[in-house]
């Protein structure tokens, strides 16, 4: 891991050139092209050759899938569904309806988009977690048909593990493709592949870079997701060295563009830290090399910092710094006392593990229901209420030059 003692600011890495133009490419070849071009493209990227019926998993072999999965796994998947469901429940909102002056009636209600796809990234390693978080979080939000795509390995299958989630999550569809590819599937569909009304999951640059081209234009998306993310303060007396740094090693499995940062004001601790960090590295192999930024701040401070810089994941560790986590304005996901470590949110504490990166924390929020739902007025004008109002919304169509708006009230009058 590569560690830095300073407090020079803190540096992103950039969208690495030519990445916009390739993605582009790829997007533009789908469109034309259909599923015949994410084939190719599955070949090309993911060395695996699917027949024209193969993009989506039989239901025969998800079924199968369960029964191979070992029983800690498979308990582990169950637990994370009924917390993560647990939490997404009490997210839900209740239709509001607002009874005005003129005697008009607003109803604001949350509807459920119809349609909507998880990506589970493939990779280092299969994510059966995000289908979790997507597909559980998706289907309490009320979406009628939730759909999960996944790279498949090289001898064009989908990972069991991926495949037993989509089971237990009641999903709907499955398809093995990913990178944009995929993403742009998903997006304008296909004679066998409807296309989604929102696509959310983690993923590659290519994944999050296809995301934001389709964004708005042809699909709705959860955000723009880029390394991961994580930041500890610790200011309190007699904390141990170990669990921070394993929290800081853990995050670092998330690939050597991760983020870390490590705030602390004893001197004695900082450097027990580090120490920890450097000598468990050794033994870890899936521990990536990482940017690691040591700080010297108390508590406040951090708190301060960390708020300008809205890490993906925040810890606060230690009585002085627990304290203040009501000060936390800009963070993805903050985990309070030295039990609380970001690896329980990433699986089984029950929040959302599909978080903002890049500063995004600052304006959006972590997936839920709220990302497969919108909302939607219901206005009615009972009795005398078009009679009150027309006089007033006459006034204001015609300042603006649009006299048959002032016309289409008063008629109601």
């Amino acid at each position: 891991m590569r560690i830095r003692r300073d407090e020079s600011g803190v540096t992103r890495p950039e969208i690495r050139s030519g990445l916009a133009e390739e993605v582009s490419a790829i997007i533009e070849a789908v469109r034309l092209g259909g599923e015949h071009a994410v084939r190719e493209f599955t070949e090309r990227f993911d060395r695996a050759e699917l027949g024209p019926a193969e993009l989506r998993v039989d239901p025969r072999e998800l079924e199968a899938s369960v029964g191979v999965l070992e029983p800690g796994v498979l308990d582990g998947l169950r637990t994370a569904i009924r917390n993560v469901r647990a939490v997404a429940n009490a997210q839900l909102r209740d239709p509001v309806s607002v009874e005005l002056e003129e005697g008009q009636v607003v109803e604001i209600a949350e509807v459920p988009v119809r349609r909507a796809a998880v990506y589970a990234p493939g990779g280092r390693a299969p994510y059966p977690s995000t289908v979790v978080m997507g597909a559980i979080t998706a289907r309490t939000a009320g979406v009628e048909q939730v759909v999960v795509c996944a790279p498949p390995g090289p001898e064009g299958r989908a990972h069991p593990v991926i495949l037993a989630a989509c089971v237990l999550c009641e999903v709907n569809e499955v398809y093995r493709m990913g990178g944009a590819q995929a993403i742009a599937m998903l997006a304008f569909g296909s004679d066998a592949i409807e296309p989604v009304d929102v696509i959310a999951g983690p993923g590659n640059a290519y994944v999050q870079e296809a995301k934001r081209q389709l964004a708005f234009t042809e699909v709705g998306i959860d955000g723009v997701a880029g390394p991961s993310e994580l930041a500890v303060v610790a200011d309190g007396p007699a904390l141990d060295p170990e669990p921070i740094a394993l929290d800081l090693l853990a995050q670092a499995e998330h690939g050597p563009d991760s983020l870390l940062w490590f705030s602390c004001p004893d001197d004695g601790l900082r450097e027990a830290v580090v120490e920890h960090v450097e000598r468990l590295a050794r033994d870890r192999p899936s521990v990536t090399d990482a940017d690691l930024q040591v700080l010297a701040h108390g508590a406040r401070s951090a708190i301060e910092i960390f708020n300008g810089i809205a890490p993906e994941h925040l810890e606060l560790v230690g009585e002085n710094a627990e304290a203040l986590a009501d000060r936390v304005r800009s963070a993805g996901c903050v985990f309070v006392g030295a039990g609380a470590a970001t690896a329980f949110g990433d699986y089984v504490a029950g929040s959302n593990h599909v978080l903002p990166t890049g500063g995004a924390a600052r304006f959006q929020s972590a997936l839920s229901p709220a990302t497969f739902r919108r909302r939607m007025a219901r206005v009615s004008l009972p009795g005398e209420a078009p009679a009150r109002l027309a006089p007033a919304g006459a006034a204001l169509a015609r300042a603006e030059g649009f006299p048959v708006h002032a016309e289409s009230m008063e008629r109601r009058a």
